[in-house]
């Protein structure tokens, strides 16, 4: 049973949710994201307009005038959300910790695809598998998925990108869509990049808070890394040490770019305090702009 809070919380996140995916991601989330191929539906009669190669010339012969093969897509997708559960989602500066825009664009996601009857799975991890939810279809089932993501405590604090990726593997067989929802402040991730994006449609899903690129001045603060309670005292008045910050964040980020460059992955980067849905429809029209070229 699920505490009176949490439920609260959940309907508040899908009402939140439910517009955006109705009037925009829905949609745009079917056209990007095709089944796993067309299958043969009926024949029926040629009809002005209809494709001259679907033509099926054995019914013709028989019948003594044009009839057409009709195809219709296998549309069932399997969508995995694969989500950072590590300490560094606790964290955020606009009001609202990253581990609840994960929550946000987690739900996102999984009502799009429910909308377009895909089913949807969840992988939770920090430095360990935390949680696995195996693929399955319905409201009832995203409610669920998306209430674990908001309540679960997990066990590690840190990041270990491989151990999320590894477990896709163990909850589909097949290919699916998988996204990869972090901020992404982990080493060494890129052999388990390259390994699923060669089975899976992998979408990296970058969390960002304009507080982990710059920060302001605010004389000597004592600082403490979530993820390994390390502490280190810093002269945020200091514009060299400001600076030098900024300058190791961005390089961070523009080497995440060219990795997902060079592994031919259409990533997004979704910055606290921004709309998340126009956000993910702008990945979803660059995605199609891009597989339409």
């Amino acid at each position: 049973m699920l505490p009176r809070d949490l439920i609260k919380r959940v309907r508040r996140l899908e009402i939140r949710t439910r517009k955006v995916v109705t009037d925009t991601l829905a949609g745009q989330y079917h056209s990007v994201f095709k089944g796993r191929g067309m299958a043969f539906a009926e024949v029926r009669q040629y009809q002005p307009g209809d494709e001259i190669r679907t033509i099926d010339w054995n019914v013709t012969a028989r019948m003594g005038e044009p009839f057409v093969k009709v195809f219709t897509e296998e549309r069932e997708l399997t969508v995995l959300l694969v989500v950072d559960v590590s300490a560094s989602g606790e964290w955020g500066s606009r009001g609202r910790a990253k581990a609840e825009l994960a929550a946000e664009v987690a739900a996102q996601i999984a009502f799009s695809a429910i909308a377009n009857n895909d089913r949807v799975g969840l992988v939770l991890f920090s430095d360990r598998v935390e949680k696995l939810i195996p693929p399955k279809k319905g409201r009832k089932h995203v409610m669920r998925v998306v209430s674990e993501i908001l309540s679960f405590k997990p066990q590690g604090r840190g990041t270990d990108l491989s151990a999320g990726l590894t477990s896709v593997q163990r909850l589909a067989r097949r290919r699916s869509v998988t996204f990869l929802v972090s901020d992404f402040l982990a080493e060494r991730f890129e052999t388990s990049l390259r390994l699923v994006a060669r089975r899976h449609d992998l979408v990296p899903v970058v969390l960002a808070d304009p507080l982990e690129e710059a920060f302001p001045a605010l004389g000597l603060v004592e600082m403490e890394d979530p993820e390994t309670a390390e502490r280190v005292l810093v002269d945020t008045d200091s514009p060299a040490v400001r600076g030098a910050f900024a300058r190791a964040m961005q390089m961070r980020r523009e080497e995440q770019r060219k990795l997902f460059k060079r592994l031919e992955l259409d990533h997004v980067e979704l910055r606290a305090g921004e709309d998340h849905g126009v956000a993910l429809a702008r990945f979803f029209r660059m995605r199609a702009r891009r597989l339409a070229a």
